[in-house]
């Protein structure tokens, strides 16, 4: 009777040290509290415990304060490197940014008309109204 050959499993890492050593997440306690407030998702399910292990194959969202991350673990790391070594890890999945970003000052200003009125175009209306121009 042959044997079958025995696959060796996939390595596995702590979830928070993973996202330490591919750089989205600057240290490995904030990481942790990351994780712990419910910010990352592994292949769909939320996780709220550090210790989570991840492997090569498994998706990870993250809802981080600025931007929401979704990406593909390729490779467990084995430390902290420079940018280059830790973009090996992971391949990005985050879909495109929508192209109309408004800057600071599109935000602040309006159309005409739209929005609250002005104090001017409020005392116009108010002329309009029957009985609120009694002083006249």
């Amino acid at each position: 009777m042959e044997k079958q050959p025995t696959s060796a499993p996939a390595p596995r890492q702590r979830l928070d040290k993973w996202l330490f050593f591919a750089r989205l997440i600057k240290s490995r306690s904030l990481a942790q509290k990351a994780i712990e407030a419910g910010h990352v998702a592994v292949n769909g399910a939320r996780v709220t415990q550090s210790s989570a292990q991840v492997k090569a194959g498994d998706t990870l969202e993250l809802s981080l304060e600025r931007r929401d991350f979704v990406v593909r673990v390729l490779l467990p790391g084995a430390r902290r490197g420079p940018y280059e070594e830790a973009r090996l890890l992971y391949e990005d999945l985050t879909p495109p940014a929508s192209s109309q970003r408004l800057t600071a000052f599109e935000q602040a200003t309006r159309e005409r008309g739209a929005g609250r009125p002005t104090k001017r175009e409020r005392r116009d209306t108010d002329r309009l109204k029957p009985g609120l121009n009694d002083d006249d």
